[in-house]
């Protein structure tokens, strides 16, 4: 038979197990990833800029969502038959979504301050520029931080975004030196759209 102390402490544990124990424990469903943990940033900000969930991707190519996950943030390349799928459902060639030069050496990009990125970009008018959106929402940049970072009016990141404009050369090598990545992928959705 249990002395008064141990029968206190059982029941003490029995408080406590009803208290934390009875509701489960939480586990949070996604990860939050940092920025050096996405190594096809392009292939994500696609995905952002339609809304489309990694879930649903896979769910509409008929992988494993583990694969869809691999190919963000492990930067890994589908084999041909789902390559092939991907770039028919999103619209791009494999060397825009799958460029084996921006998934192996995908640093952080160099933005000097913290931003946020302003929802009212997508919902103020249609967005042309679908990559470039997708990069301000994947790194949380703002429209005005990124054109002051950049040295241009905000008027003309805008131009890039909603109407899809190319920019000059110039300004192409700007957005390159800023992102990391070629500007025939930045501005991929243009360059599509004129051809």
């Amino acid at each position: 038979m249990p002395t008064q102390q141990e029968q206190h402490s059982i029941q003490a544990w029995s408080l406590i197990n009803r208290k934390y124990l009875g509701k489960g424990i939480r586990v949070k469903r996604f990860r939050k990833p940092s920025r050096c943990q996405i190594r096809n940033r392009v292939l994500l900000a696609v995905l952002m800029a339609n809304d489309i969930k990694l879930s649903q991707l896979a769910e509409e190519l008929g992988v494993s969502s583990r694969s869809v996950s691999a190919w963000v943030y492990e930067g890994r390349i589908p084999g041909k038959k789902n390559l092939d799928k991907v770039c028919q459902f999103l619209g791009y060639p494999h060397h825009i979504l799958f460029n084996r030069a921006v998934t192996v050496n995908s640093p952080i990009i160099c933005q000097p301050s913290s931003s946020r990125f302003m929802r009212r970009t997508l919902t103020r008018s249609p967005v042309d520029n679908k990559i470039l959106t997708g990069l301000c929402m994947v790194h949380d940049l703002s429209v005005s931080d990124v054109s002051e970072w950049m040295h241009i009016h905000p008027g003309t990141f805008r131009k890039w975004l909603h109407q899809g404009t190319l920019p000059s050369p110039s300004f192409q090598d700007r957005a390159e030196l800023f992102f990391r990545i070629p500007k025939f992928i930045l501005f991929a959705d243009c360059i599509l759209h004129d051809s």
